[in-house]
């Protein structure tokens, strides 16, 4: 009887909050992974096929992130680019780093003051996104990932192995 009770509560969610998390944590640590990997030389001038160089797309990754939890948690959303001003862009990859682990810092901290239901109520984030919490949270990854795909190309034109997709930790 236990087991069915169990099974019939989780039916009701697929992952958890933490789950989550740890999922998002997990491709941002693969995608620090690939902004060590990057040659300084080549991190803020190598371009391919017209796209933007490692550094302009890891920027908006961060931006994205980084502008993203308070409107998240509250609602609150920000116009995009609004308070950038205030953190001056990288020009070194030991600065983009040190952003980078500044911006993990602020997602944990946010996400511990998520309310549950929070993940399903609708906002327009930046008033552009409009969707569930949840959906916003998935464009953020997926946007994560898309950069680090077109990364990825970026490596391996100038020879270097990137990480493994797959070699990140699982919760």
């Amino acid at each position: 009887m236990e087991n069915t009770v169990q099974l019939s509560q989780t039916l009701d969610q697929i992952i958890s909050s933490e789950q989550l998390l740890a999922h998002w944590q997990g491709h941002r640590g693969l995608t620090r992974r690939l902004i060590e990997a990057y040659p300084e030389e080549h991190f803020f001038s190598y371009t391919l096929g017209g796209m933007r160089p490692c550094s302009a797309l890891i920027d908006e990754v961060l931006q994205m992130a980084d502008q993203s939890m308070q409107g998240v948690v509250s609602g609150q959303w920000s116009s995009i680019g609004e308070g950038s001003e205030a953190s001056p862009k990288a020009t070194t990859k030991e600065q983009v780093l040190a952003q980078w682990d500044r911006v993990t810092e602020v997602i944990n901290t946010y996400w511990l003051q998520i309310p549950p239901a929070r993940f399903q109520e609708v906002d327009k984030a930046f008033g552009l996104y409009e969707g569930p919490i949840y959906w916003f949270l998935f464009y953020l990854i997926d946007n994560e990932i898309h950069h680090r795909g077109q990364a990825y190309v970026y490596l391996r034109t100038l020879g270097v192995e990137p990480p493994a997709f797959w070699d990140r930790p699982q919760a």
